[in-house]
């Protein structure tokens, strides 16, 4: 019975780590300037072909997961992990700053692109990371304020849809300042959801613009699996929208943030600093995703009750939720 499992378990592993470069934010790595693909070539048969795989495939997971936790060894883990659940605002607060330092000592903020000369800006930033150093709740609150007011800046400077790659930051200070609050545990399933959102909408950027992620891939000798370059910056789009929309859903996100983690490793050997100072602070985030598991949030598909009726929620909704954010975002981004 384990090794049936155990086969299971690496073909799923060796699916989510095929494209190794699945999870980079595209603009990062290109000059070259994005041009909007016609919505005819982005919705083809095989995009619709992928759609339906993978809703079929979502629905199906959470039904198959349940029995792979009740293996001994993953229930032990499970119970490991949820030991050091009480240092996961921890674990954010002080690599949250780290990330900070990384970021200002680059001269960006919060991403590579977001490069900005400003000295005021410099300094709120380390004002920020010296609140969020300092071992006391109430000077990670003001931090989380500070780092707010800094999110805002870039708000207004980048525009609505560009700052939704790095929506999870508004999650993060949400999450820090609730630290020491009764409404603590209840701020993680928010950061869950901003962070799928940032996925999905990071995965939307490679259907619509595929000519920025065709030029990473011939520069930078991404391994295509013998795909050609326009299907493999599909198939990575689905990947990433299906691991965003996992979190978002509830689903594995134990597992997942393993896989995640392992993927981003991976894409930092191929694009090196740049990729260590842009995807710092998602490591951070998928390393409290692993301590804190689920079992203080309710997922939106408990609210279905029989096997049947998950599996039709699952499918419906994920294609309707892949056909919002692109529509969204082919129209306004």
């Amino acid at each position: 019975m384990f090794k049936k499992y155990t086969v299971f378990i690496v073909i799923l592993f060796g699916m989510l780590f095929t494209p190794l470069f699945a999870n980079a934010h595209v603009k990062w790595f290109t000059d070259l300037e994005p041009t909007k693909e016609n919505i005819e070539q982005i919705i083809t048969p095989l995009f619709i072909l992928l759609t339906i795989f993978s809703a079929i495939l979502l629905a199906v997971l959470p039904q198959v997961l349940p029995k792979l936790m009740t293996l001994d060894p993953l229930k032990r883990l499970d119970r490991k992990l949820e030991s050091y659940r009480k240092y996961t605002t921890v674990i954010l607060k002080y690599g949250t700053a780290l990330a900070l330092i990384l970021q200002v000592l680059s001269g960006s903020l919060f991403a590579p692109e977001l490069v900005h000369h400003s000295g005021v800006l410099s300094i709120l930033t380390w004002v920020t990371i010296v609140l969020l150093l300092i071992p006391h709740h109430y000077a990670t609150k003001a931090g989380a304020v500070v780092m707010l007011g800094l999110f805002i800046v870039m708000f207004i400077e980048h525009g609505t849809f560009h700052m939704l790659d790095y929506a999870f930051y508004l999650a993060i200070v949400f999450v820090l300042f609730m630290s020491k609050t009764k409404y603590e545990k209840w701020s993680f399933p928010f950061l869950y959801l901003a962070t799928g959102l940032s996925l999905c909408w990071v995965a939307v950027e490679k259907w619509v613009y595929p000519e920025m992620s065709v030029d990473i891939i011939i520069n930078h000798n991404v391994p295509t699996f013998l795909f050609s370059p326009e299907t493999f910056v599909s198939l990575s789009a689905f990947i990433e929208f299906i691991v965003g929309y996992l979190l978002i859903v509830g689903i594995l996100n134990r597992l997942l943030s393993f896989i995640l983690t392992g993927i981003f490793v991976m894409t930092t050997m191929l694009f090196g600093w740049v990729e260590v100072i842009g995807h710092f602070m998602i490591h951070i985030v998928l390393i409290t995703f692993i301590i804190e598991g689920v079992s203080f949030y309710k997922p939106p598909i408990k609210i279905h009750k029989t096997v049947i009726d998950q599996m039709i929620f699952v499918f419906l909704n994920f294609i309707f939720v892949l056909a919002t954010i692109l529509l969204i975002y082919y129209r306004f981004a």
